[in-house]
């Protein structure tokens, strides 16, 4: 390994305008710079995993947190990590319903989705644009090197992100920026080169506003700026692939793959810039997903229907729990032949959650022809309820 080139002061000046024009030139919303010391806030970050608040990521950051508490681990020489926003937010699609603070949208048979999963998977695109980003300043000091970060490694990007002054800490945990809310991706990338750095934004800007904690359904912001991953609805729906817990159940509403509810409610997203990025327009212009079809897709159909789309990461069984859950939430009589075939899905965590859906439809006063004689095969006890681990005796072969 070698330094990189020495500059002079005022050439690092100009290169960081040079740099701050170009990342916006390649679709950047904006960029901060900040030094590639130790995070200032690991030993939160530490204690945060002892409480066991990381829910079912807890293995995969304390293996990796000795990487994210330095980020010269990343890249060996690294003095400067630079942050880069993306605004993702797009236009409402017409005739969705974006009352996301309701427990359940005005939309039949449908289940909602995340904003940053509407389109494309960002990951792809802003890895291409780092990626010009870094070959960009390669250019400019030869024998400099860079390396770019999009969920990749294990980097702090919101402790850096603050620290470049792209926002400060909400009470629901997310970065916030006074002119442009917090629907936002964050990039980083690392370089050896020593640039002149932001100020971080110190000023607390939510003030005594509890919008986000007293919108959470479930529970999962139980203080300002703690998020409990157990109870998150995005966390539940998107990375932990077995049975939700029986008393999470009705908070999770029709949210299949994410939550914007902490986020909608912010009044800083209130006029949160507007995105025309192609790859973020809500793909066959729709924001929401049909239950029935979740519920009749076999592996290869999940795989070719969502192929290029964030919502692969929830997989199948997954994304069916999801939607089964949601029709307990909504009965829609329409939904009936599908979550009859749920009853049969390969999968036992699907075949319960039907079964739990339709014992909400029983106490709803909603229950199909057909599931008469079935439901009551099973003691009503038995499909309407679940044990604190989210399994049912007996529904796994439903």
């Amino acid at each position: 390994m070698t330094d990189s080139p020495p500059i002079t002061p005022r050439a690092k000046a100009d290169l960081a305008v040079a740099l701050r024009a170009e990342a916006v030139r390649l679709g950047f919303s904006r960029i901060g710079i900040a030094a590639a010391a130790p995070p200032l806030r690991q030993d939160v970050f530490r204690q945060w995993i002892a409480q066991g608040h990381a829910g079912v990521m807890e293995v995969w950051l304390k293996r990796h947190e000795p990487l994210r508490g330095d980020p010269r681990s990343l890249l060996p020489g690294a003095r400067t990590v630079i942050m880069l926003a993306t605004d993702y937010s797009t236009e409402v699609p017409a005739g969705t319903n974006a009352a996301v603070a309701e427990p359940v949208s005005q939309d039949s048979g449908r289940g909602r989705v995340s904003r940053y999963a509407w389109g494309d998977d960002y990951h792809d695109l802003l890895r291409g644009r780092v990626n010009r980003l870094a070959a960009w300043l390669e250019q400019q000091v030869p024998g400099c090197r860079s390396r770019g970060v999009v969920d990749s490694a294990p980097l702090a990007e919101r402790e850096f992100g603050w620290l470049a002054g792209l926002g400060w800490f909400g009470k629901n945990t997310m970065l916030i920026h006074p002119a442009a809310g917090s629907f936002f991706f964050l990039t980083g990338l690392l370089t050896d080169l020593e640039l002149p750095v932001d100020e971080p934004i110190k000023v607390d800007h939510c003030g005594t506003c509890t919008a986000c904690l007293d919108a959470c359904p479930t529970g999962a912001l139980p203080a300002p700026r703690v998020l409990d991953a157990r109870k998150c609805i995005s966390a539940l729906t998107i990375e932990d692939h077995g049975p939700v817990p029986a008393a999470l159940r009705s908070g999770l509403g029709d949210w299949v793959f994410g939550c914007d509810i902490c986020q909608d409610v912010c009044p800083w997203n209130r006029h949160a810039p507007v995105s025309h990025e192609p790859a973020f327009q809500p793909r066959g212009g729709e924001a929401t997903l049909s239950l029935a079809e979740i519920l009749s897709f076999d592996e290869a159909g999940f795989r070719q229907r969502f192929k290029g789309s964030p919502i692969l990461r929830a997989k199948r069984a997954g994304l069916a729990r999801s939607a089964a859950i949601a029709l307990g939430n909504q009965p829609d009589p329409a939904t009936a032949a599908a979550l009859e075939q749920a009853l049969r899905d390969p999968e036992p965590m699907v075949r319960e959650a039907a079964a739990w859906a339709l014992g909400q439809w029983i106490e709803k006063g909603v229950e199909p022809e057909w599931a008469r004689d079935l439901l009551r095969g099973y003691a009503h006890s038995s499909v309407s309820s679940t044990s604190a681990d989210g399994s049912r005796p007996g529904a796994s072969t439903a």
